[in-house]
């Protein structure tokens, strides 16, 4: 069976699309292949990194990437996690599939946070819930 390929799209591919792709290929990595990019670099969140190891899935070895690494590459599904990343999403050939879900971004709701158990605790929510959109990626088109 061939696993269907699914691209997460975000701004700096550094947090909602990084746990994103890692979620895929924890959950469902025999179902689905799972890429990520951005439409920036901005490098790992040391936070998303530290909150997907709580719960039990290794992001550290990833990288960010822009999503012109994946040009003329086929998708059968692209999501895009945060409303930068859709208003200039481009157009994908053939049969893709393209969703927004919009997660909040972690780094914005931290932002006037100075305590690291509340600030860990934006990031776990979006990861929590991103989890959520993962363990129903069919009901999303995937």
């Amino acid at each position: 069976m061939t696993r269907k390929r699914v691209l997460f799209l975000c701004t700096g591919n550094s947090c909602r699309s990084q746990m994103a792709e890692g979620w895929l290929r924890h959950l469902k990595g025999d179902q689905y292949e799972a890429f990520s990019a951005g439409m920036a670099i901005h490098g790992m969140n040391s936070y998303a990194v530290q909150v997907m190891q709580e719960a039990g899935v290794d992001i550290s070895g990833h990288r960010s990437k822009l999503l012109s690494e994946f040009a003329g590459q086929q998708f059968d599904l692209v999501v895009t996690v945060c409303s930068k990343a859709s208003e200039s999403c481009p157009l994908f050939p053939g049969k893709t599939r393209v969703v927004h879900v919009p997660f909040d971004d972690p780094p914005s709701l931290a932002a006037e946070l100075t305590d690291d158990e509340q600030i860990l605790n934006c990031y776990r929510r979006v990861r929590d819930e991103i989890a959520g959109l993962i363990r129903n990626i069919e009901k999303a088109g995937g």
